[in-house]
């Protein structure tokens, strides 16, 4: 088995992998998030054993780092001067409203938003890097998508 250039697989999927990672974790974050999975491509590239699904296997990775991120964000602290009686943004430039709604979906249904949509991936392909039948990714993106929906229509901003 031969694999291609890892400079040729950036150039085929970054974009891709990139804008998955803007929907998964923020403007704010992606960079980060998209330097850590192509670092962590790049170990282990020599030690694939198979070509089949280059880009499946990267998006893996990037699904991988963008829950590394969250679980992080869930543990750090952020101090503050004072406690504000309501949450606000740090001066953080404006997020787009549609995938910040995405990212406050449950687990299963925001990873098969993401998958799906930002990282235009198959249903059997959301399922196998989720661990679940095409099935069941098909009803987490569609349950996710509903929830979106309904929170339009309700008016809800978050």
């Amino acid at each position: 088995m031969s694999l291609p250039p890892f400079q040729r697989l950036l150039d085929d999927h970054a974009g891709a992998v990139h804008h998955y990672l803007v929907a998964a974790v923020g403007p704010n974050d992606a960079a980060d998030v998209f330097q850590e999975t192509l670092l962590a491509a790049l170990r282990t590239y020599p030690d694939l054993r198979s070509a089949a699904n280059l880009r499946g296997w990267l998006f893996t990775i990037a699904r991988n780092k963008a829950l590394d991120h969250h679980r992080r964000q869930g543990r750090r602290p952020i101090p503050v001067a004072v406690v504000p009686d309501r949450g606000q943004l740090d001066g953080a430039a404006p997020t787009d409203p549609v995938w910040d709604a995405v990212r406050a979906l449950p687990e299963r249904q925001r990873q098969a938003v993401l998958l799906r949509y930002a990282a235009d991936l198959t249903y059997v392909e959301v399922g196998a890097m989720m661990g679940v039948s095409e099935v069941a990714a098909r009803q987490h993106a569609s349950t996710g998508v509903r929830a979106l929906r309904k929170g339009e229509l309700d008016g809800h901003d978050d």
